[in-house]
């Protein structure tokens, strides 16, 4: 692996703990605050990322750079169906609360 790849694949698994152990510490009532967070967080990445790769890139490298334009994508896309989803049982839940 060249030093760049390695380094690259480093900190991608340093974020990922230091995401878990940020997410286990969060009570579940600041879970939609904490996806609204994510999801911010991915799109400053896919847009970064983007400018990035239309830079002219060449070799691992280059492909490192659409991976993640493609994972930022990918959360971008699964915290809009989130947000969609919560709203949509916020909805369904009102007409119960009004009968009480």
């Amino acid at each position: 692996m060249t030093g760049a790849v390695l380094i690259a694949v480093y900190l991608l698994t340093l974020a990922w703990f230091l995401g878990l152990d940020v997410v286990r510490k969060v009570p579940p009532t600041l879970y939609g605050a904490m996806a609204a967070g994510i999801g911010g967080a991915a799109a400053f990445a896919t847009a970064v990322a983007f400018a990035a790769g239309t830079s002219g890139q060449q070799g691992a490298s280059g492909t490192l750079v659409w991976i993640a334009v493609v994972v930022g994508g990918a959360g971008i896309v699964a915290g809009l169906r989130r947000a969609r989803l919560a709203l949509a049982d916020v909805r369904r839940r009102r007409p119960q609360q009004r009968r009480r």
